[in-house]
């Protein structure tokens, strides 16, 4: 998968900089972080991830280093890699996320969200559920693709179902841990009432990220030409208007997603395997744990106070 960008003038960005320059803004910023130990935030810190941190930031080498450090820590705390299905399968009993049997018509990974099925009040357990939701859709990407689409259904939704800490929190992660991941998000029927809570939740987006926002209405045949631009209307769930009847079933997604973590727990093998023999012939079996702590010493949490909020910064 290229993680460089083309425009349509002669190989150069929309920033301007070549297929070169992006390189040496992605070396740039290697050196920057400095060196590492871990084995999982060694393959976090791959070229497309640096990629995608400068884009978010604009190709600001500086803006960028500061982000990833933030983002690091983050990893390092919260393990992202290690969450299996059993840590989660409570939460996903009601179907409230799940990784849609289908992509569309780019080839991108679909998460579909129904939020109104909220059925636990843990906003660490909710998180830790959309992460590993995040990692299994990344995942299954194609090899020519990076963004995954969020379809939201809110049947059943009230301003009860979704807390704003733990709305909050999910921008914070998809923007500032995950830049660059989502390419389309479609809010499906929201009711009346949303638009309220859509008042509040707003200012949290950034300009981009608000940019790939689409509200779809089943009773609008303008915005219904969204879902056929974008699906596979064959494919497409017949609660988004679709013709695919299939519903979400909590065993059959639990079989996807085991075999998912056998495949992650596969290829982690097979990295911290190459990684550990790497280490030791370039510098012996004692690692630098000092190193990896310069990624996170100094660096903020990834979540943002009120006020960065108040000038937009591209991401999502």
């Amino acid at each position: 998968m290229s993680f460089l960008f083309k425009s349509s003038n002669s190989g150069t960005t929309e920033k301007g900089l070549s297929l070169e320059e992006q390189q040496e803004k992605i070396n740039e910023l290697r050196k920057e972080l400095g060196e590492y130990s871990s084995a999982a935030i060694q393959d976090f810190l791959s070229d497309a991830s640096l990629s995608r941190f400068l884009r978010a930031r604009n190709w600001n080498v500086q803006k960028a280093s500061k982000m990833m450090k933030a983002a690091v820590k983050w990893q390092l705390a919260f393990k992202p890699e290690n969450i299996c299905w059993a840590d989660i399968a409570q939460e996903a009993e009601t179907g409230k996320i799940y990784r849609a049997d289908y992509k569309d018509k780019q080839g991108r990974t679909v998460l579909v969200l129904r939020p109104g099925l909220e059925n636990t009040t843990s906003a660490t357990g909710q998180i830790k559920y959309l992460v590993y939701s995040l990692e299994k859709a990344i995942m299954n990407l194609t090899e020519d693709q990076e963004k995954m689409v969020w379809l939201t259904d809110f049947q059943s939704w009230t301003l009860g179902s979704t807390p704003l800490k733990v709305t909050r929190e999910t921008v914070n992660v998809l923007q500032d841990c995950y830049p660059e991941r989502l390419g389309l998000a479609i809010l499906y029927n929201p009711p009346r009432i949303f638009e309220s809570f859509w008042k509040i939740v707003k200012p949290f987006l950034d300009h981009e990220t608000r940019k790939k926002v689409k509200f779809v209405y089943s009773n609008d045949k303008e915005s219904q030409k969204i879902m056929a631009e974008v699906f596979d209307m064959e494919e497409l769930d017949s609660a988004f208007g679709g013709k695919n009847p299939a519903t979400f079933e909590y065993n059959s997604y639990a079989e996807r997603m085991q075999e998912d973590d056998k495949k992650m727990g596969s290829l982690h093998s097979s990295t911290n395997s190459f990684l550990g023999s790497s280490e030791k012939e370039a510098n012996g079996a004692d690692s630098d744990a000092s190193s990896e702590a310069s990624f996170y010493s100094g660096t903020d949490s990834p979540r943002h106070g009120d006020d960065e909020h108040s000038t937009p910064k591209k991401n999502g």
